[in-house]
């Protein structure tokens, strides 16, 4: 990983880490069987194993971990999908992680009042409000990426540090 990207990931070490949707998904896939990541549709055309121990990397330099109830509310959606005995075993994975982030709760009637929502809609107006002077984000979500960027809100697109 080059030297900015590095420093970006030490300078929130102890601060707190945003995780995204996508990126946040892909973890809780990876840390039940990294070989799934390849197989579940909405992991496959995105994400790999790799990957899987990339994000693990990261998030392992974060004593804190940060997410929305919007985030985590667009995971378990996404999850849902999940058939049978999978799905029991994902979810008790999740219900972990859940435990180990430090979810923020901003209200909706907060947040759509915001100038992004109308074009960002809930969760990632949400990001925005509460990433600004506080967190580093870390999705793969390219206009999300762009918008905090634009605004000087500390942000890293996974797509941008995965062949690093």
């Amino acid at each position: 990983m080059n030297g900015y990207y590095q420093k970006l990931l030490q300078n929130y070490a102890q601060k707190g880490l945003l995780v995204d949707t996508n990126i946040l998904l892909l973890w809780i896939i990876g840390s039940v069987d990294r070989n799934f990541i390849e197989k579940f549709k909405r992991t496959a055309d995105r994400f790999t194993a790799a990957d899987f121990d990339l994000i693990h990397q990261i998030l392992g330099q974060f004593q804190i971990k940060v997410t929305t109830t919007s985030i985590l509310t667009e995971v378990s959606n996404l999850m849902g999908q999940l058939k049978g005995k999978y799905k029991e075993d994902y979810f008790s994975a999740f219900a972990k992680v859940i435990t180990l982030v430090d979810e923020n709760l901003v209200k909706s009637s907060e947040i759509c009042i915001l100038p992004e929502f109308n074009k960002f809609g809930l969760t990632d107006s949400a990001i925005t409000k509460i990433a600004r002077d506080n967190y580093l984000v870390l999705t793969d979500d390219l206009p999300l990426y762009h918008y905090l960027s634009n605004l000087k809100i500390d942000v890293i697109n996974f797509n941008h540090i995965r062949n690093l």
